[in-house]
């Protein structure tokens, strides 16, 4: 299979390095979301100054330099989907981000989690293809051993109740069968989502530190489709205060 020769080789035919400059005085943190609605109101409730994009055919996307409680602390918008995140965040530490702390929304397998309950995935499902160019093949990757108990500590002190399990990355949304739903709920996934298993799989090959987390959005537990709060008008309070957990962790690792 193709998806199983994986290369070790960290050096390709184009590399960030190929694609852009550093960039001087880059923050060694950063936090990012998928959510536009989310992202806007960080930039707008903390400033910051444009040090560069990450440029594509189609999409800029600017990267910011803010401060949150004394930590420089630079802010961006996450691409949806494995590989274009994947690429972007090959730029991002190659300009010179050591830490992210990424969250973003995702689809629950467990309805008992609610719309904007807070999820922390321990290990991904690797249905996705960037991943396999980043780790040997398997079919599930651990996620966030590093800083799991340092953002626990912040949602216990911000009143935040949590759970802690596997996550489904697909980058097939249309294809989340009912079929499939059950087998990887069967197989302890708590919650589905599109990113999480190549953005470890990159962190782990570029020896740099990601910590990963969710906000429930929607649910696809017994086979129907409850939208919930996947709106980006919906539940602005949970996904702001989700804003602020990342920045509380930031502020804690940075």
């Amino acid at each position: 299979m193709l998806l199983h020769e994986f290369d070790p080789n960290p050096v390709a035919v184009i590399n960030p390095s190929d694609t852009r400059p550093p960039v001087a005085g880059c923050p060694k943190v950063a936090v990012s979301c998928f959510e536009r609605g989310t992202f806007g109101r960080m930039v707008e409730r903390l400033g910051g100054v444009e040090i560069t994009r990450m440029k594509k055919a189609n999409w800029d996307t600017p990267v910011y330099r803010t401060e949150y409680k004394g930590v420089e602390i630079a802010l961006f918008e996450a691409y949806v989907g494995a590989a274009g995140c994947v690429g972007d965040l090959e730029e991002l530490f190659y300009v010179g981000v050591e830490k992210l702390v990424l969250f973003g929304t995702c689809g629950v397998l467990d309805k008992s989690v609610r719309d904007c309950g807070v999820i922390i995935p321990t290990s991904a499902l690797r249905d996705e293809g960037a991943s396999f160019h980043y780790a040997p093949p398997s079919d599930e990757i651990e996620v966030n051993r590093k800083y799991r108990e340092e953002f626990i500590e912040i949602l216990d002190r911000h009143q935040c109740t949590y759970a802690l399990g596997k996550v489904w990355t697909t980058d097939a949304f249309y294809r989340e069968t009912p079929e499939k739903a059950s087998r990887r709920k069967a197989r302890g996934c708590v919650c589905v989502d599109m990113e999480c298993s190549a953005v470890a799989a990159l962190a782990q090959f570029r020896g740099k530190e990601v910590f990963q987390f969710f906000h429930a959005s929607d649910c696809l537990d017994g086979g129907d489709w409850d939208e919930w709060g996947l709106s980006q008008t919906s539940n602005i309070t949970g996904k702001d205060k989700a804003a602020l957990l990342a920045l509380e962790l930031a502020v804690r690792i940075g």
